[in-house]
């Protein structure tokens, strides 16, 4: 019998080429040549009738004597023939062969009748084994390639979309190229009024992302920006602080090299002179967008007397819109300055840096405890759940005040009343925890740590 290599296949018992890990032995590249390809179909033609023989022999079809094929299956305790002229093999049951189930051999017979299913044997000559095998190999590589190859075809570099685009009359550029071109337009003087607004308003949108901001600073173009907070046009004012604020929003190195530039002082001088409520509408968005998470700005801001501008905004009339938002303010950096307190970051420094903010004692000194309960009379729900959540976070620093305080009283009795029915009102539409109740939990939470 020649030499040839064992191969099983774990599976169901199908055509092999069907079966799962040899339909690889089969392939078709382009890359091969044309002797290879004439192999690889000798080499199918030769498995598939190999697969003819190997169908597995089984008790029910062995009553008289079968042509067994070579390196076929047989169960055990079979008869077997051997012509020695012609090498063909016979193979039968033996006459006195009875099915009983509750022998060992026939266990084991039921046992390989199950498994047949599941293994799968035939022969291969060696040199066929070896050059299947590499055939694999090279699908597998040709596999990558493809991979590789659909992926260079669905994701190309951006050079080759650049020039694809100019052969279709069209222009791809980068945020950082359409940056460059806004702040050249914006600080052109040739450019029209309404040329600059345009490009702060584009600019606007871009510098909401933290790397085009830093971009922005690295271009020159903060600069600019803050020296347009001088401009005598009330819009340039407008949408320079428009877009400081964007930029300034968590980006720490932007809000270094603004307060570095004169930011602060510029927007405090637009909060404290007379400009139209649009100017300090966008201003007061700058200044805000400064201060939080930037404890030496809140130290600048206090020393520049910025809390006693926000005052003054707050009693401004036609200004009504923007207490609130000063008010929201406030409260934040009360709440930062608490919280970097009870962290007591040491390793970060934090703690130290907000120490250095004093803050409390200068909301007490300017009236701020007063000021921000007289906003408790505001028709909106939205600014009367705002104010309330200031008040309760200043409770501890301005209890003396409120505590003598006959219009906070009067305020909070005169609420509780009214969100006590709205309160009722939602529980009967089914909402136990509505918001009407939250606000009327803030209400007599103040009320009862006054007493």
């Amino acid at each position: 019998m020649p030499r040839g290599g064992l191969l099983m296949l774990v599976g169901k018992s199908v055509p092999y080429s069907r079966a799962a890990g040899v339909t690889g032995l089969a392939l078709r590249s382009s890359r091969s040549s044309s002797s290879m390809a004439g192999r690889c179909t000798q080499v199918e033609e030769q498995l598939l009738q190999d697969d003819q023989r190997a169908s597995p022999v089984t008790p029910t079809n062995l009553k008289s004597l079968n042509f067994l094929f070579s390196g076929q299956a047989i169960p055990p305790g079979l008869h077997v023939q051997l012509n020695l002229q012609t090498g063909e093999k016979l193979a039968k049951l033996p006459d006195d062969y009875k099915e009983k189930s509750d022998t060992k051999d026939s266990l084991k017979s039921k046992r390989y009748t199950d498994l047949k299913d599941f293994f799968f044997l035939f022969k291969l000559e060696e040199g066929q084994l070896l050059f299947a095998l590499k055939m694999q190999s090279i699908r597998e590589d040709l596999n990558r390639d493809n991979e590789f190859v659909d992926v260079r075809r669905r994701f190309r570099p951006i050079e080759k979309l650049k020039e694809e685009f100019r052969e279709l009359n069209l222009q791809l550029e980068t945020d950082l190229e359409i940056m460059l071109k806004l702040i050249h337009k914006f600080n052109n003087s040739a450019s029209t009024l309404e040329e600059k607004i345009t490009a702060l308003s584009d600019l606007e949108y871009y510098v909401h992302q933290v790397d085009n901001a830093k971009d922005l600073l690295s271009l020159g173009g903060l600069q600019l920006l803050i020296n347009g907070l001088n401009s005598s046009e009330p819009l340039m004012k407008e949408y320079a602080s428009f877009v400081l604020g964007a930029a300034l929003s968590s980006n720490p190195r932007v809000q270094v090299a603004a307060i570095q530039g004169g930011a602060l002082q510029k927007l405090l001088v637009i909060l404290a002179t007379d400009q139209s409520l649009a100017v300090k509408k966008k201003a007061l968005f700058a200044l805000s967008s400064m201060l939080r998470h930037f404890p030496y700005a809140q130290q600048q801001f206090l020393k520049l007397g910025g809390l006693q501008v926000l005052r003054n905004l707050c009693t401004e009339k036609g200004m009504e819109i923007l207490y609130i938002r000063t008010v929201t303010l406030l409260y934040d950096l009360v709440v930062e300055k608490l919280r970097a307190e009870m962290s007591r970051d040491e390793a970060g420094g934090k703690t130290q840096q907000y120490s250095q903010v004093n803050l409390m004692p200068a909301i007490v000194e300017q009236g701020w405890c007063t000021i921000i309960s007289n906003l408790l009379r505001a028709p909106e729900h939205d600014s009367r759940e705002k104010v309330l959540k200031t008040v309760h976070v200043l409770l501890a620093f301005c209890k003396d005040a409120y505590a003598g305080d006959p219009v906070l009283n009067h305020t909070l009795s005169l609420l509780r009343q009214e969100y006590e029915e709205l309160a009722e009102e939602e529980r009967k539409e089914g909402e136990e925890d509505g918001y009407f109740k939250e606000l009327l939990h803030s209400i007599n939470s103040i009320a009862q740590q006054l007493k």
